[in-house]
């Protein structure tokens, strides 16, 4: 049954506002109204036991049946679990495999047929590895990464609501935030820095201006109208909590807004002490320097050249709002850290807002979780699934590691290595578990149909991002330029799908189609899903109507002959592999045809061969 709302002038964002705030108790619990303001008299102790509260630690190297199949730590520990399951690895996949596979994983696109001929040839023995270095210093390897963390900090450009042309709390200049994401990446800014930078740059001395952007991790989160009510604040607080924990340190700390969290060791204490933080932080927009907007500038109409950005306003501590009811007020809580990620009661927070403190607190070493949590999202890029499956919440609902003595002793390497993300990446980049083809067995299968304990690669779907952004090169029509977002919608645009505007309000049709997440909440990871809607896109968009074009003027020209010397490049160009005979055969049969669309034969075929699966997965 369809219902028809009634309430005049309410604006769509209304709903989805309403939804946001639903969303954020998703991971709660429901209690008896009775229940939740009685406080949960946690051990402490007994907390901390938790397996994610435990200090990583350096594990001793696994014993192995097959001491010449690893070629990093890594496998180690891969092979001693496989041992233990009686799962045998998968061999090495093909070096035309392996060099799609590095292109895409670590650029996000794919070789171009002289690339891809350039590694086939070179026959010495660190040519794979020379290869992983060299992609690791292209400016799209910043690009490729900064699509996994635009998710993880809920990036967009709007606000779910609006109200007319009222577009006071948009961000027109969200890019600089995410340019400096792409450029923190490519310069391997250590973690821990990058984490300090989003959170406090403003407070840290002698930060270049070129750092201030950073602050957008807070300060492009979600204004809404009525912001001078506490209850409407405290919304905008409960978003910032939830986006920070759950980003960070995988937890779901917001659950514990309305009442102690009923399964992991948070406390409505421990919520208002991170809450308190926030509610001392204004949402600003800044000149380039940092500085503060001149009334009735240009700058300030138009908000150019101003970024979006946070600062100190005067420290206060909150009340508890019993049963998140901002008008009952319980204790006042000092802003301070979580507890249980603290040896005893956790000192009080006394610098300004408490935003670099908080930096310090989550980015220390003895707090046992940011590496981890890094580490697992970074794993999860290149083997489809992380080795915590639930990479947002590593509480009691979460999932536990599936190889746990390896995620310590990963993450513990990392931050010894002075938190280096391309140092992470070249760890998994050279294992031999990375090389393994993703072709599967029927003993393996039959033991460990999943792939948990990781006997072979897992085929992976592109993203979106990768998807079109590889249609757009076959038909040698990618632009490499980055700055202001442009919309998908754009027939000009033919940027990098990172550059494209995201929106709160009405997500883009192609990014949503193809499992883009919502930018109102913090994306823990992608959906996979498989629709018809995703092919009839395929099959009609005029966007793979004119890229198919493109290609087969590329390929075929006005040449008014096929050879198969042009079905041989396009698959080359496509797929980065040779043609069957038959696949040249059913290729040459079919263009000899005459046309019988408004395209021609050559068209038809390269767009038959853009929809193909082939074109949307990676061994």
């Amino acid at each position: 049954m369809f219902f028809t709302w009634k309430t005049p002038r309410v604006p769509f964002g209304f709903y989805r506002l309403a939804w946001l705030t639903a969303s954020l108790l998703v991971a709660c619990t429901s209690v008896k109204a009775a229940d939740e303001t009685k406080p949960t008299q946690f051990d402490w102790k007994k907390a901390r036991e938790w397996w994610a509260y435990q200090t990583p630690k350096r594990a001793d190297m696994p014993a192995v049946s097959n001491s010449t199949w690893p070629n990093q730590r890594i496998d180690h520990f891969i092979l001693a679990k496989l041992d233990s399951e009686n799962l045998t690895p998968s061999p090495s996949a093909t070096r035309r495999i392996l060099a799609r596979r590095l292109y895409f994983d670590l650029t996000g696109l794919p070789p171009t047929p002289a690339e891809m001929a350039l590694f086939l040839n070179d026959e010495t023995e660190d040519a794979y590895e020379r290869l992983v270095e060299e992609l690791l210093q292209r400016h799209a390897f910043g690009e490729r990464m900064a699509s996994m963390w635009l998710n993880n900090v809920r990036y967009a450009e709007d606000q779910a609501h609006q109200v007319g042309a009222n577009t006071a709390f948009f961000y027109p200049n969200a890019y600089l935030y995410r340019d400096w994401v792409i450029n923190a990446f490519n310069n391997d800014l250590p973690y821990n820095e990058f984490i300090r930078k989003q959170l406090a740059a403003d407070l840290i001395k002698n930060t270049p201006i070129e750092d201030l952007p950073a602050l957008g991790f807070i300060g492009l989160g979600h204004k809404f109208y009525n912001r001078g009510r506490l209850d409407v604040k405290a919304e905008e607080w409960a978003e910032q909590v939830d986006t920070l924990t759950r980003s960070l340190l995988g937890l779901t700390v917001a659950c514990a807004q309305c009442h102690d969290h009923k399964y992991d060791a948070f406390t409505q204490k421990d919520y208002y002490a991170l809450a308190g933080i926030f509610a001392s932080t204004d949402l600003v927009d800044r000149m380039a320097d940092g500085s503060e907007i001149k009334k009735d500038t240009e700058a300030a109409k138009k908000r150019i050249g101003t970024i979006h950005m946070v600062h100190d306003k005067k420290p206060q501590n909150l009340n508890v709002f019993l049963r998140g009811n901002a008008e009952t007020k319980g204790d006042i809580v000092p802003r301070r850290f979580l507890r249980v990620l603290s040896e005893a009661e956790p000192k009080p927070f006394t610098h300004g807002s408490g935003r670099l403190e908080l930096a310090e607190s989550i980015v220390s070493i003895d707090n046992p979780l940011t590496a981890r949590v890094i580490v697992n999202r970074v794993w999860s890029i290149f083997f489809g699934r992380g080795i915590v499956t639930t990479p947002s919440n590593f509480g009691r609902l979460g999932t536990k590691p599936s190889h746990p003595a390896l995620l310590d002793d990963l993450s513990v390497r990392f931050m010894e290595n002075s938190w280096s993300l391309k140092w992470l990446v070249r760890e998994i980049i050279l294992s031999s578990t990375y090389r393994q083809r993703s072709n599967e067995t029927e003993t393996n299968l039959a033991k460990d149909p999943e792939n948990i304990h990781l006997w072979r690669m897992n085929r992976r779907r592109l993203s979106i991002e990768q998807w079109r952004d590889s249609i757009l090169a076959a038909g040698n029509n990618l632009e490499r330029t980055g700055g202001k977002s442009l919309e998908l919608t754009d027939k000009k645009n033919v940027r990098r799908t990172v550059y494209a505007r995201i929106s709160r309000k009405k997500l883009n049709d192609m990014l949503m189609q193809f499992d883009y997440p919502d930018a109102n909440v913090h994306a823990a990871k992608r959906s996979n899903t498989t629709t018809a809607v995703q092919k009839l896109f395929v099959m009609n968009n005029t966007f793979m109507v004119e890229q198919a074009k493109n290609l087969a003027k590329r390929v075929f020209g006005d040449s008014p002959i096929a050879k198969a010397e042009q079905v041989h490049s396009i698959y080359s160009i496509l797929y980065s592999r040779k043609p069957s005979e038959a696949e040249i055969d059913l290729a040459l049969g079919f263009l000899q045809l005459p046309a019988e669309s408004q395209l021609n034969r050559w068209e038809q075929y390269s767009h038959a061969l853009l929809a193909a699966n082939e074109m949307s997965f990676v061994d």
